[in-house]
């Protein structure tokens, strides 16, 4: 049997990068899976994916941007699965949106970021957790980054979010520790993704680099990590396996962060 038979998880920003791996990974344990983020047409390539499998998965399109997404986003999780026993809060405003030093940075930018990147998954554990409680189980899992514990340069809405996440997991994991829910956060390094290749982009012309020169200089190992070397710590985190693992924050970054 599979590590997460039976189990139902909800996964946002799932129609690309770590997201979409996430999904395919808990989806391959047993997991019946409800995805969500913005693109509806890598939504249904997803759900193509996992049907051809022999998987349980149901995308929804949604803008967690728009106020009120949030709520029918669990709504809708609730209509498809019942019930969530895995929540992962993936879906997020990169840095590479709008890269400024803070003295000239765009306060609508400021604000969305953080919308997108803490309150929304603060109101998702919000909206899971009374029946996460209820049943004494649950499993939430924040895709945070190595900028929760580290500055980034013109890119102080991200890392203030992600610091903010990491702040919010500690606290949820002290509140249900004695109640069967374990909250945990995976701090990633630079990941090979659409977002991740703007990033590179104009951190590498800043510096008057080429992409290819700049990329090899950003972890130990060489090279960026790819969506899927992030999925394996996720499905372990959202397993029964990880009952005494609570608000820990792991780094996955190829030993661009050792601490």
């Amino acid at each position: 049997m599979t590590r997460l038979q039976d189990q139902t998880a909800l996964v946002t920003g799932a129609s690309r990068g770590m997201g979409r791996a996430i999904a395919l990974a808990l989806v391959a344990e047993g997991a019946q899976v409800a995805a969500t983020g913005r693109d509806v047409v890598e939504l249904e390539r997803l759900e193509d994916e996992i049907a051809r499998e022999g998987g349980r998965c149901t995308s929804f399109a949604a803008d967690l941007a728009e106020r009120g997404a949030a709520r029918r986003v669990f709504d809708q999780a609730i209509a498809t699965l019942g019930h969530v026993d895995i929540l992962v809060n993936n879906a997020a405003i990169g840095s590479s949106a709008d890269p400024r030093a803070v003295v000239e940075f765009d306060d609508d930018f400021w604000e969305r970021t953080l919308y997108v990147n803490l309150t929304v998954p603060y109101l998702l554990c919000k909206y899971v957790l009374p029946s996460m409680i209820e049943r004494h189980y649950g499993r939430i899992v924040q895709i945070a980054s190595i900028a929760g514990k580290i500055g980034t340069f013109h890119g102080a809405a991200y890392s203030a979010s992600k610091h903010g996440l990491l702040g919010l997991t500690r606290s949820l994991a002290i509140e249900t520790a004695s109640l069967g829910v374990t909250v945990n956060a995976i701090c990633p390094g630079p990941v090979h993704t659409r977002t991740n290749d703007r990033r590179i982009e104009y951190d590498a012309r800043r510096l008057g680099k080429s992409v290819a020169e700049f990329e090899a200089t950003l972890t130990p190992i060489g090279r960026r990590l790819e969506p899927h070397e992030i999925a394996p710590l996720a499905v372990y985190l959202a397993s029964p396996e990880a009952a005494v693992v609570t608000g820990q924050a792991y780094n996955i970054d190829g030993g661009a962060f050792m601490a």
